[in-house]
């Protein structure tokens, strides 16, 4: 019996992992949204949420909707705003203005942590949802608790390296300074570790603008820096300490804006847009030779967030646009990597800046 158990104990794992669908549902943009659950994104037509940029989901660990937030209101999944979340401090136009973390010791307690825009002084503050009120659909007992200001637009989440805990990442305004704070069972840590490394995020509050991503492994960070820097960051980063370091970058690219790893970790994406929203382009850094590859432009405008779907594909947000872009193979070199600039339908509903963000867990 025992060397039975030991045979299926891999297939046992197997399907638990395969059962865990915390990024299978998205809403972002003007009422837009998509479900991942039979594994090939389906539109949403039922969001009720308006955000030019950040947004985040919370789902149950089998990819049921549980809320859903801009950074400002948090929508229960009914599609209501909460009784008490209506007045967070984050902001629909801020690069990654909400991230939500669960509890690592309750399967009925979220965080949602919120940034401000462009360097002002609500900075990043954290709010708790208590899923066990408002029978069963969730409401706020604890709203923009402030940790640190002013910050940039930058928020990521990575699991610790003892697989239970969280490292949540910002970085300071007017700093070079990233800040990551531990989320345990205890709660939020009251000091960060700080990390002085790479570039300033100073200057005019329109410099704070460009999102920060995790590398599947948890072992990379990377940045993209808005004017006047207009360049993609990339450090090391220690899961154990929450330590960030040894910064390179690449550069310079006009307006950069979004950061995205392929789910191998061997290529970074990132989308620019010139000089005053000039030619929307898309690039890949191949992390092992520092090669870098125009793989795509857009005939949009504007182009925002790089998200990866649970389906290992990522996609591009697109301003205004009935359609996200797509990059089909992110894992292969050059143009390989397929990019499609209509590359998914989204029901009628429009893609602005933003999608939404998840904690790796790698």
């Amino acid at each position: 019996m025992k060397r039975l158990f030991l045979v299926l104990l891999p297939l046992l794992l197997a399907g638990a992992a395969r059962a865990q669908r915390p990024t299978d549902i998205w809403y972002f943009g003007q009422q837009a949204g998509l479900t991942f659950a039979d594994g090939t994104p389906k539109p949403l037509n039922d969001g009720k949420m308006s955000t030019y940029e950040g947004c985040a989901v919370a789902t149950t660990a089998k990819g049921e909707l549980l809320f859903y937030t801009n950074g400002e209101t948090v929508w229960n999944r009914l599609h209501k705003p909460m009784p008490n979340g209506v007045h967070l401090m984050g902001s629909g136009s801020s690069t990654q203005s909400a991230l939500i973390v669960p509890d690592p010791g309750s399967g009925n307690i979220f965080y949602i942590f919120t940034v401000a825009p462009q360097g002002t002084p609500n900075g990043l503050r954290y709010s708790i949802v208590d899923m066990t009120r408002a029978d069963g659909l969730g409401d706020l007992p604890r709203v923009n608790m402030l940790l640190i200001q002013p910050v940039a637009e930058k928020l990521a989440a990575v699991r610790h390296a003892n697989g239970k805990d969280v490292w949540i990442v910002a970085h300071r305004w007017n700093s070079n300074a990233f800040v990551s704070y531990l989320l345990t069972a205890d709660g939020v840590a009251g000091k960060p570790l700080m990390s002085n490394v790479g570039s300033m995020n100073a200057g005019p509050g329109r410099n704070a603008i460009g999102a920060l991503k995790f590398s599947p492994d948890g072992r990379h960070l990377a940045a993209a820096l808005w004017r006047e820097t207009n360049r993609f960051e990339l450090y090391d980063f220690d899961r154990s300490t929450g330590k960030v370091s040894n910064a390179s970058s690449f550069g310079p690219f006009a307006e950069a804006y979004g950061v995205e790893f392929s789910p191998d970790g061997s290529k970074l994406y990132g989308t620019c847009n010139g000089v005053g929203g000039g030619e929307t382009q898309i690039w890949q850094f191949d992390l092992k030779t520092k090669a870098k590859t125009l793989v795509g432009k857009s005939a949009n405008r504007k182009i925002g967030a790089l998200q990866r779907g649970p389906d290992g594909r990522i996609y591009v947000a697109r301003e205004d646009n009935p359609n996200l872009g797509v990059i089909e193979q992110p894992n292969a070199l050059g143009k390989d990597c397929k990019y499609v600039d209509e590359g998914l339908k989204l029901g009628g509903r429009r893609s602005k800046l933003g999608l939404p963000a998840f904690v790796v867990v790698p």
